[in-house]
């Protein structure tokens, strides 16, 4: 028979993927089809059995949570026609009698669980009459009556754990509800279910005795077997190979959700569907021959580049289930026998498509290879970074099912099967596709306490236009690959739509000039008892101007000013700006070494100062020789000049040079635009009512001086100017603005809480105060919430932007929200845009974190003197058509909400990784900030000695005794929880009022107590060591031992729990141990617990039932925040 190499390949790719792996080591001679080896006995007659591997992880999650249904496998179908009731429930009891896995229940004996199979069990069918409804309530009972059914936890001790129901709907229409839990029932099941449910009823209706033969062994023969097996050297190998393949594997894969990741994992969960045409169907399948890969492997390569996109980790690890009926004796068994490959594959290098899909195609094909190992024995060997909040190893399951569906054909019947959705996911996410005539049916199972439909709707958008964009160029590399829908493109060009007019050729000094005009008489400045009108301002600033060009000040001159806030200090940026000039602050407080580099660096022409100061400056060296005008002492000369020198318009030159900190410490020049300040200077959505009074605190130094100085002088108002001791006193700071009636104010959020925590009675003394502008820092949940409390009359604006931008770029006002994890940064101001972009530059979808990239007209034009710099973070913008346009790339992590809204996520220098975790320490302060008694706080990771990495917490509280780690352990998942909590004072401040992370104190204890051991210390402590020993068969272990990096796993953490619990005579449970995994964490837990015990595995019920009515709060409080 003729058959070439592609008719071979397209039928062995046709094979499951179980089958492939199969025929692979039949193909490399390692088994034979009649190999005694392989042959599975029945065991000896007994009541019980051993758990097999797979069973044991289930009960395992039951006994942590015993509500947990998700692990209910349900099913409806419909029968049209005239149905034999007794024929049907006597069909199904038959089944029951069949298989000993439906009459399996599990209990405790010797301390682990084992299988206990009942003699006869008998289950009668329900029958629910819902025939005289009308066909809308009929549907909506249905629906209530399926999911009631599926939800329903089962008792694995009582049994039993399987339940039906039929659905009466017509005197020849039914729905058979059918729910078993996953312990004893796989998907493979349901083909065998319905094969002999059809051949029973067959024979039943027509009072014919059952047609099928028995069974050559049980589901507990094989779990016995299995236990016994697994063992030898083809277990040594195969687990080598997974050693080697999943050695530090990244612990949890960190998808970008809409709610926090909740402490203890819930399994809520829904699903969304869409099908591929049959089109894009079989340009996949022909793509995927041509490259001598199957269809599920392109599928899963295309999976991993969603997931990459999503995430930006190349090193993706997902789970696929294996049928795991490689022995015929068990083919046609009910039971629970699927295996779960873990398929770990590296996308580094961004390879194209083709490259990626051969990778795949070898880690499928390594794994088929290696498919014996339980999944659960893997668990147990790797023994990863455990935790509540997660499963271990993977997070994502991918399953193709790509056999033909079971038709179920019973006599006199038209049957098919009903959609169900039980209302659960066992994992953050599922995705599964079902060939189904030429077409492939996706599915999406998510939980719904990690995503919202709307993102998981997109996601299924941006997985369609991915595979679109495979089978049109797979030689495309990944990142180039499409993934936005055109919708989702035009959506992020609508929100970044900001044009608007404003005198975009005009400096700031033309503009005052305009303003002058307009009111000569106005008072412009104030400062304690002297006082400037426009014209009378105008006139000093234009004399400094001439005398400043008289001294060859002209456009793009760098000119330096060092004074005190004061009058002479708006003449002298005034004047400067006139004469063309650029104005480069130097703070009189400011340390002398960093002056001195300012100056080195600026290479200013002419220094402004006072006599007084010149000696708060370093010394001036030969290469630094500027010409220094003093306001105090040549100003006579200077108001007594005649000749008038014109100024230059050119609204593109500099207006100033703002040092702001570097990453690596040196301070850096940011070249701000005249055109850029005009433009945030221009915009502003509460506008300035006539007569208002304005207040300049903030140092030259600082962006927002800008708009604090010249925004108020280009609308014709009076600005306050407040001295520097008194914007340092809070009680002063608070008399001035009541008495000068302040009704706007822009500061840090430390300051604000400063304000709130020192005065309750804010509100009252400060009625006017109507404008808060918070910026410069992150603005936390907390604080805003207290803000609201204390300030019901006013309103705070949270801006976002830097130096680089022209101090602001986006907006947000506070009042449109109340409950939120974090404060968003709003939108977009007039005439700037933000993208978020991935490590390649390219758009990510709504909702996915990436590098906030600013364009628009209020960027700077770079850095002083650093052209590598500046290339490197003001690049080409790809999404303008103007000549010359730029983006900034803020190094700030961000992401796009449904509506909008920009929410804020981090420094990208500030996004860590600790054990393989990935983690955003913004997000651990946040939920530190979250607890009632801590005012402020910073996380950091710190490395005080060689290897060891460990997060450190610093935080400001009033009390001294402050415990965080339970409160901290009921928010974050254990990874995240810092080793360390320091309480400070104050947290050290730069000179710009932000955190200076490299003045926080080293822990003083900087030994890492869980490298050395130390014996126990209590009772406690010795009893449950000895306990510990015992079980791990270890000679000693100390109390900082974690129970997961000596040995344990989930089944002995189980047997641990048995043990204690008749050695202390205490509940404690699994939930416990998985908490506090030290014996001195868990006996401390233990000395702590109140006298009012509670039943065996309550109080861990109970615990997750908390958890999960938190994370349903969180979650409704999200939505009706998004939604005002």
């Amino acid at each position: 028979m003729d058959i070439n190499k592609q008719q071979i390949l397209a039928r062995r790719y046709q094979l499951s993927p179980s089958k492939q792996a199969l025929l692979a080591k039949r193909l490399r001679g390692e088994i034979q089809s009649d190999s005694p080896i392989n042959f599975i006995p029945k065991r000896d007659l007994t009541d019980s059995a051993p758990l097999s591997f797979a069973q044991q992880r289930l009960w395992l999650l039951q006994q942590i949570d015993r509500t947990n249904s998700s692990y209910n496998e349900h099913g409806a179908i419909q029968l049209k026609g005239a149905l034999n009731i007794p024929a049907l429930e006597r069909s199904l009891n038959e089944i029951i009698k069949r298989h000993e896995s439906l009459r399996t229940t599990f209990k405790m004996r010797e301390e682990q669980p084992v299988q206990i199979i009942c003699s006869s069990l008998t289950i009668e069918l329900p029958i629910v009459d819902l025939s005289d409804l009308p066909k809308s309530e009929q549907n909506k009972q249905i629906q209530q009556l399926a999911i009631e059914q599926s939800q329903s936890p089962f008792d694995l001790a009582q049994g039993p754990l399987l339940r039906w129901m039929l659905l009466q709907i017509d005197q020849q229409d039914y729905v058979l509800l059918v729910t078993m839990h996953h312990i004893i029932y796989d998907g493979w099941c349901y083909g065998i279910l319905m094969h002999e449910l059809a051949a029973l009823y067959q024979a039943f209706s027509n009072n014919q005795s059952s047609p099928l033969s028995e069974l050559p062994i049980q589901y507990a023969d094989f779990a016995l077997w299995q236990q016994q097996s697994l063992k030898g050297e083809v277990l040594t190998t195969q687990i080598a190979y997974w050693k080697q393949k999943l050695g530090n594997t990244p612990p949890v894969l960190q998808l970008p959700t809409d709610y926090p990741r909740p402490a203890v994992q819930t399994f809520r969960g829904a699903r969304k569907t869409f099908s591929l045409t049959a089109e894009l169907t079989k340009a996949l399948k022909a793509l995927s021959q041509n490259e001598d890969a199957t269809f599920f492997m392109t599928l899963l390569a295309a999976f991993k580049i969603l997931l990459y996109r999503y995430t930006g980790i190349e090193d993706i690890a997902i789970g696929s289930p294996i049928a795991n009926r490689n022995h015929t004796e068990i083919e046609q068994l009910i039971g629970c026998f699927v295996n779960t490959l873990v398929l770990r594959t590296d996308l580094s290098g961004n390879p194209t498509f083709r490259e990626l899909l051969i990778r795949v195609r070898q880690v499928c094909v390594g794994a088929y290879a290696h498919c014996d190992v339980p999944f659960e024995k893997l668990v147990e060997t790797l023994q990863p970074q455990r935790s509540l909040s997660y499963t271990p190893l993977f997070q994502v399951m991918f399953t193709l099912q790509n056999t033909p569906t079971s038709v179920l054909e019973l006599s006199g019947l038209t049957v098919s099967s009903l959609e169900s959705n039980n209302g659960t996911a066992k994992f953050d996410l599922s995705l599964y596709i079902e060939e189904r005539g030429e077409e492939s049916i996706v599915t999406i199972e998510y939980n719904t306490d990690l995503f919202e439909i709307a993102t998981i709707a997109r996601m299924s958008q941006n997985f369609q236009q991915l595979l679109t964009g495979i089978v049109a160029n797979p030689d495309r590399r990944v990142h180039e690959l499409p993934l936005l829908t055109s919708s989702e493109k035009q959506q992020l060009l609508d929100w970044n739509c900001t044009q608007t007019d404003y005198p975009k050729d005009a400096c700031i000094h033309e503009l005052f000039e305009i303003q002058v005009e307009k009111t000569p008489d106005a008072v412009a400045i104030v400062f304690e008892d002297r006082q400037l009108t426009y014209q009378e301002l105008n006139q000093q600033a234009d004399r400094l101007a001439d005398y400043l060009r008289e001294l060859g000040v002209r456009s793009e001159v760098l000119v330096g000013i060092c004074v005190e806030r004061s009058i002479e200090m708006v003449v002298g940026l005034l004047g400067i700006l006139k004469a063309g000039g650029a104005y480069v602050p130097l703070d009189p407080a400011y340390p002398q070494e960093r002056l001195a580099f300012i100056l080195s660096d600026a290479q200013v022409s002419v220094l402004l100062t006072r006599k007084n100061l010149i000696k708060e400056l370093p010394a001036l060296s030969t290469k630094i020789t500027p010409l220094v005008v003093y306001f105090d002492g040549e100003w006579d000369t200077i108001s007594n000049l005649k000749f008038k020198i014109p100024n230059p318009k050119l609204s593109d030159n500099l207006a100033y040079v703002l040092y702001t900190s570097g990453s690596t410490g040196t301070p850096k020049g940011v070249l701000g635009r005249h055109r850029s300040a005009v433009n945030r200077l221009n915009w502003n959505p509460y506008p300035f009512e006539q007569g208002e009074i304005c207040c300049q605190k903030t140092s030259l130094n600082f962006i927002d001086s800008v708009w604090e100085i010249f925004a108020p002088l280009l609308h014709g108002l009076r600005t306050i100017i407040i001295a520097d001791e008194i914007v340092k006193d809070p009680y002063r700071l608070v008399q001035t603005l009541s008495q000068q009636q302040v009704p706007r104010l822009v500061l840090v959020p430390s300051l604000l809480r400063v304000l709130l925590e020192t005065f309750p009675d804010l509100q009252k003394r400060l009625p006017q105060l109507k404008y808060w502008v918070s910026s410069g820092e992150t603005l936390s949940v907390e604080l805003c919430q207290r803000f609201q409390e204390r300030m019901p009359q006013s309103i705070l604006i949270n801006l976002y932007g830097s130096s680089e931008v022209s101090a602001d770029v986006t907006w947000y006002d506070t009042s449109k929200n109340q409950s939120l994890s974090s404060i968003p940064i709003g939108r977009p101001i007039s005439n700037m845009q933000v993208y978020v972009l991935d490590a390649h530059l390219q758009p990510v979808p709504i909702g996915v974190p990436g590098e906030l990239c600013i364009g628009g007209d209020g960027l700077a034009r770079g850095y002083l003197n650093r052209p590598e710099l500046t290339a490197e973070k003001f690049i080409p913008n790809p999404f303008s058509s103007e000549n010359g346009a730029y983006l900034y790339r803020s190094g700030d992590i961000g992401r796009y909400l449904f509506n909008g809204e920009i929410e804020y996520l981090g420094r990208s220098d500030r996004q860590i990784k600790l054990r393989g975790f990935r983690i955003e320490l913004g997000e651990v302060e946040n939920v530190l900030t979250q607890h009632p008694l801590v005012k402020q706080a910073v996380v950091i990771l710190r490395e005080d000695e060689v290897d060891n990495k460990r997060l450190v917490a610093y935080i400001v509280s009033d009390n001294i005794n402050l415990e965080l780690r339970s409160f901290l352990a009921e928010k974050l998942p254990d990874y995240m929880v810092p080793s360390v909590v320091i309480q400070l004072e104050a947290l050290p401040l730069t000179p710009n009022g932000k955190v200076d992370y490299r003045a926080l104190p080293i822990p003083e204890n900087r030994r890492d107590l869980k490298q050395d051991y130390v014996m126990p210390q209590t009772e406690v402590e010795r009893l449950i060591a000895e306990v510990w020993q015992e079980i791990l068969q270890l000679e000693k272990v100390g109390i900082n031992d974690n129970f997961f990096e000596i040995g344990g796993h989930s089944l002995l953490l189980v047997k641990v729990q048995a043990k204690l619990h008749k050695v202390l005579d205490r509940n404690i449970s699994a939930i416990d141990l998985f908490k506090y995994p030290s014996i001195k964490m868990l006996a401390e837990y233990l000395s702590q617990k109140q006298d009012g015990e509670q039943p065996m595995f309550e109080e861990v019920n109970s615990y997750v039932r908390k958890q999960e009515q938190a994370a349903a709060r969180q979650k409704e409080l999200f939505k009706q925040a998004r939604n005002r």
